[in-house]
């Protein structure tokens, strides 16, 4: 357990002015908007990960909010606050994890239901599940249906393994 002065000291001893908070749920914190502030006001760019299952009208809309919307395969997807797709703003990113072609056509129909014919007003991820979904299969099908989105890849699992933490 660290205080708050001891994070943003430890976090300042790096050479970067980025800081991305995730972890599952980092909103179930609720000391999580304080962090965030802090941060934004030590001049640093915050990114806030979030699994979509809980309102993100609590952060500040100048750090960029990345809300997980959770297709089937998760066992999630009925917890998810479809609410915040109407609360994100431009720099915000909504992301689908995808495992089989199932979670890609629900993401798709999502997508369809949430845009319309429009694009979306804010970037949309498919990341594949690490270890379970190709991500060459799932780019094809991204390219196959001329799709708005960007394919996202979990580079530190890549970079680190999949079983590290804290990098």
């Amino acid at each position: 357990m660290w205080s708050l002065e001891e994070l943003l000291a430890r976090v300042g001893s790096y050479p970067c002015g980025l800081v991305e908070i995730t972890g599952g749920e980092p909103l179930l914190q609720e000391e999580t908007p304080i962090l965030v502030q802090r941060f934004l006001d030590t001049g640093y760019r915050v990114l806030v990960e979030t699994n979509g299952s809980i309102n993100i009208a609590s952060l500040d809309r100048k750090c960029v909010r990345i809300v997980d919307f959770k297709c089937p395969s998760s066992g999630e997807a009925d917890s998810v606050d479809w609410g915040n797709w109407h609360r994100m703003g431009p720099a915000d990113q909504a992301k689908f994890v995808i495992g089989n072609r199932a979670d890609y056509n629900f993401a798709v129909d999502a997508l369809k239901q949430l845009c319309g014919n429009k694009e979306p007003p804010f970037p949309v991820l498919f990341s594949p599940i690490f270890g379970t979904m190709e991500p060459r299969v799932l780019a094809k099908w991204i390219l196959e249906d001329g799709l708005p989105v960007r394919l996202q890849l979990q580079l530190h699992k890549i970079i680190w393994g999949p079983a590290a933490r804290g990098v």
